[in-house]
């Protein structure tokens, strides 16, 4: 009797977290849809900029059962094209004799997300920067690495955001 108890509470809050009708926001779980990622056009010199994009919102569009990736238009429900439109290192602080301290990666793009039945443009931005951060030090093997890791969060958060506006205007259709 007393583990029956013990154990009701639990089942009474386990019931209740259930019913809540809580979900994942970062999951669209409604009709199939097909999507067609486009490699991104690469207006800057940092070679590989648009396999790593690509690879990044492939990744993010893989997390839901109910979105594929393909590779060709043919067949997808919606396409995804955009382009990076520069790239910039600017100075953010400096210290001691005038020399830089920190660095502000800065990467501009314009996207559209379009469903291809109809037509209709579900997301469209023309203009959008991101920026991220980083610490220079003495060493230039160091600050190419923080540099890489200020453009791969970059990356990795613009293509979570865009995959977020995407489901979310996919369930709005």
């Amino acid at each position: 009797m007393k583990t029956v108890s013990r154990l009701f509470p639990l089942i009474v809050i386990a019931c209740i977290v259930a019913a809540c009708g809580y979900r994942n926001p970062n999951i669209y779980n409604g009709p199939h849809k097909n999507i067609y990622i486009t490699e991104w056009k690469n207006r800057t010199s940092e070679l590989g900029l648009d396999s790593k994009l690509y690879r990044s919102m492939t990744r993010w569009f893989q997390k839901s059962g109910s979105i594929s990736t393909v590779r060709q238009k043919d067949g997808a429900d919606l396409i995804l094209a955009g382009e990076v439109v520069s790239l910039e290192l600017p100075s953010l602080s400096y210290g001691a004799n005038n020399i830089t301290s920190e660095v502000k990666v800065r990467l501009r793009v314009r996207y559209i997300v379009k469903e291809i039945a109809t037509n209709k443009i579900l997301i469209e931005i023309g203009d959008q920067t991101w920026e991220e951060s980083y610490l220079v030090s003495t060493n230039n093997s160091t600050n190419m690495d923080n540099e890489s890791k200020a453009l791969d969060k970059i990356i990795e958060d613009m293509s979570q955001k865009i995959y977020q506006r995407t489901i979310s205007s996919i369930t709005k259709l």
